[in-house]
């Protein structure tokens, strides 16, 4: 299969006024970013509907999506009538990124269960199900363990055909079946050790190695589908340098041991998808290398990062 051509999201939440995220908004857009995609908790954080809309308003091309929304927080029928009355008046640029919740202290906070991983993955699974019917043609009737639609015919209809692209982010098989069989972007992470607020990052599910399993599990999965599945990767580490191994070894020695897995060494670092590091010419190649070898074609990166990627975004979006 040919590969997708590179594009570039940038991943941000919040901004101290209006004219502030607008003006964000339309320079992300200048520098060639494809998407503006916000998370969804209740902490220091916009409101993504709320923002997203506002960032669509203020530009003319860039994207406007959520990495993700949490299912637990809104109902399908909900989520979806707010996303298709956004892809209409944005001129169909919504990406639709929806996952089956994970931070408890959101949960604790509003009173919401924090029921079992198995529990919300099968209630996300059918909170897809509905909003892909409710964005088809003609009436939706569903009926499941967690959902029932019965006879709703969604208005407005989105402008891109079948609903804005839906995007799944997981790290363990079964979310990884689920975006294989349902999803039009998977975005791939390592698998959270705990829920607790933004607790320390699984090092040993990032490595090389364990994103090789990753991509077996979604092709497997996916069967046919698999050559319509945009591949997506939130990097949070990108540091342009000259010493490549220096650098690489400074990481590996900041990080806390893990006995889940060996410690992190220089090539691990080097080798993993969500670590960039090198010049431009090196970070350019880096990421065509990673394509070759996994099918990575869209990015997110953290808003702090913008200055850092965008002469990278200069060069390869679109190729």
């Amino acid at each position: 299969m040919a590969h997708r051509p590179f594009r570039f999201g940038v991943h941000t939440s919040d901004a101290a006024s209006g004219a502030e995220w607008a003006a964000a908004a339309q320079r992300y857009e200048s520098l060639g970013f494809s998407t503006l995609l916000l998370r969804d908790h209740f902490d220091r954080q916009l409101a993504p509907i709320v923002a997203m809309t506002a960032a669509a308003c203020a530009t003319t091309t860039l994207r406007v999506g959520c990495l993700v929304y949490d299912n637990d927080y809104r109902h399908p029928l909900t989520l979806a009538k707010e996303l298709a009355t956004l892809d209409v008046l944005s001129g169909g640029r919504v990406e639709f990124g929806l996952g089956a919740g994970w931070m408890a202290p959101d949960y604790e906070q509003a009173g919401i269960p924090f029921d079992d991983p198995g529990v919300r993955v099968s209630r996300f699974e059918e909170a897809v199900q509905v909003v892909k019917a409710l964005f088809a043609d003609g009436p939706t009737n569903f009926t499941g363990s967690h959902y029932s639609i019965t006879g709703h015919e969604m208005y407005p209809t989105p402008v891109q055909h079948g609903g804005p692209p839906l995007l799944v982010a997981g790290g363990g098989p079964r979310m990884l079946r689920i975006a294989a069989r349902h999803a039009d972007i998977i975005g791939l992470l390592p698998v959270k050790k705990s829920n607790a607020e933004w607790a320390d990052q699984n090092v040993p599910d990032a490595s090389a190695e364990a994103t090789d399993a990753k991509i077996r599990t979604i092709r497997e999965a996916a069967g046919e589908r698999y050559d319509r599945i945009e591949l997506q990767l939130t990097v949070p580490f990108v540091v342009v340098t000259d010493d490549r191994p220096g650098v690489a070894a400074a990481i590996a020695g900041s990080l806390p041991a893990d006995p889940s897995g060996p410690p992190a060494d220089v090539d691990a670092i080097l080798s993993t998808p969500y670590v960039l590091l090198g010049s431009q010419d090196e970070i350019c190649a880096t990421l065509i290398e990673r394509r070759e070898r996994w099918d990575f074609s869209y990015y997110a990166f953290g808003s702090e990062l913008v200055d850092t990627v965008a002469p990278i975004i200069a060069r390869l979006a679109g190729k």
